[in-house]
């Protein structure tokens, strides 16, 4: 019920990897020390039921954001922030205009919990199923397309 990213579209692990102005972790990313970008979970109900699919996805922030979220990033009540504005830079393959440059809203949650990345309310199919949920058989679509992605990207 969970598909994550593992880095930003964005990240090149040959120039970055190694650079010291660029960082990658489970939770943060920077490159070049001017682009700042969080992972979050886009999560999206399952309707006639009570889960909950989600995206792990990375959105990219303002430096003054990374900056506020670094400094609470252990802070219990840091989930009363007010959400920063950010930009997704995860492309979901699964649908058919892509998902990079959606405008999103970064929800800070309490210590331990990754944000919730709340999309702009648009057309965009992966905001309409943020907004409206999706079917068990869409859940499925999904796990089937992203398990042929990933043997695709073995071959």
């Amino acid at each position: 019920m969970n598909y994550t990213a593992e880095a930003p579209a964005v990240w090149d692990p040959e120039a970055f990897t190694d650079a010291e102005d660029c960082l990658l972790c489970a939770d943060q990313c920077v490159v070049r020390a001017q682009h700042y970008f969080v992972k979050g979970m886009i999560e999206i109900p399952v309707i006639g039921g009570d889960e909950t699919f989600s995206w792990g996805v990375w959105v990219s922030i303002s430096r003054d954001s990374f900056s506020r979220a670094a400094d609470l990033w252990d802070t219990p009540g840091r989930e009363s922030e007010k959400p920063s504005f950010g930009w997704l830079t995860t492309d979901l393959p699964v649908y058919p205009a892509t998902t990079l440059n959606l405008k999103t809203y970064v929800h800070t949650r309490p210590v331990g919990e990754r944000p919730f990345v709340e999309l702009e309310p648009t057309d965009h199919p992966l905001a309409v199923e943020q907004r409206t949920g999706i079917s068990l058989d869409r859940v499925r679509e999904i796990a089937a397309a992203v398990l042929h992605a990933g043997e695709d990207a073995q071959r």
